[in-house]
């Protein structure tokens, strides 16, 4: 980077004398060797594609086909490994890299927009790299999006064990149907919001889809507000509506003497008939009635 300096009188900024303002100036970089060196070793993607026609073919498709992306754009440049006769210790392999190496190659066009936290992810620090989810050369035709290896729901699941068995209850998310994925939530690369959500916060990923319940409201219910896995697991539940406790013993964990008796009610009194608190007050998320100060109406 080149700089200029110019001489400004001080009266602009409200006293006598002379400013030097000295200004960044942006000048060619001289080109490294090891560039020059580089650019005389490419052989072009015809070339490899003579012995590696099965690996280069993928590229001919999206999404890699939508860019100048080649063979040596990942592996280096392949004019060593050409006159060695394929030695492969003369060309980039990815099975011989350490996680860190792998992610350095992608990072290099995959560094913004979501993978722009990928860096110190949750995800990173566990050593996995881009291809322990995604497969740069699928055989065939592409069956998933964002060339991943299997589908979210499998991929995820390989490692978030406990998610996969919660997904199985009787109350979950429309993972299984096929409504949402993983990523409908989640950030897999990483960002600054708890959990990876895509979110900043809870209230704020569950409003996407439960728009209904962000209000406002006249009368606010404090766990509504506060956030919604106070009363729902987002996973999956063996209760209604994902519920993490059956009513009335979640509503009883924090109205324990309030308007009722405080005991625990059984399923055959009045107040915890069928769906218990819920059969006076099913306004529980919020109530835009005068009267609603109880949830009522």
């Amino acid at each position: 980077m080149g700089k200029k300096a110019w001489l400004l009188p001080m009266s602009l900024f409200g006293a006598a004398g002379l400013f030097v303002l000295t200004i960044a100036l942006a000048t060619p970089q001289p080109v490294r060797a090891a560039d020059k060196a580089d650019s005389g070793q490419v052989v072009g993607m015809k070339t490899c594609v003579q012995c590696h026609s099965d690996l280069a073919k993928p590229l001919e498709r999206p999404p890699h086909a939508h860019t100048a992306l080649t063979c040596e754009g990942c592996h280096g440049p392949g004019k060593a490994h050409v006159d060695g006769g394929g030695d492969k210790t003369k060309i980039r392999r990815f099975e011989t890299l350490t996680p860190e190496q792998i992610n350095n190659v992608c990072l290099k066009c995959h560094e913004k927009d979501q993978q722009a936290h990928w860096v110190g992810s949750t995800h990173a620090d566990r050593g996995l790299s881009c291809i322990t989810c995604h497969d740069p050369h699928p055989k065939g035709p592409v069956m998933h999006k964002h060339l991943l290896k299997a589908s979210e729901f499998n991929l995820c699941t390989k490692c978030h064990l406990q998610r996969k068995a919660q997904l199985y209850r009787s109350a979950h998310m429309p993972m299984l149907e096929g409504k949402i994925d993983c990523t409908s939530c989640h950030n897999p690369h990483g960002n600054s919001n708890p959990a990876m959500l895509l979110q900043p916060t809870v209230n704020q990923n569950c409003y996407t889809c439960h728009a209904e319940k962000r209000g406002p409201f006249l009368w606010e219910h404090p766990p509504v507000r506060e956030n919604c896995t106070t009363c729902h697991d987002p996973h999956g539940s063996m209760f209604n509506n994902m519920l993490r406790q059956r009513v009335p013993i979640l509503c009883q964990e924090c109205h324990i003497s309030s308007r009722h008796p405080s005991e625990p009610h059984t399923g055959l009194t009045k107040f915890a008939f069928n769906q218990g608190c819920l059969n006076c007050h099913p306004m529980i998320h919020g109530s835009n009635n005068p009267s609603g100060t109880a949830f009522q109406r």
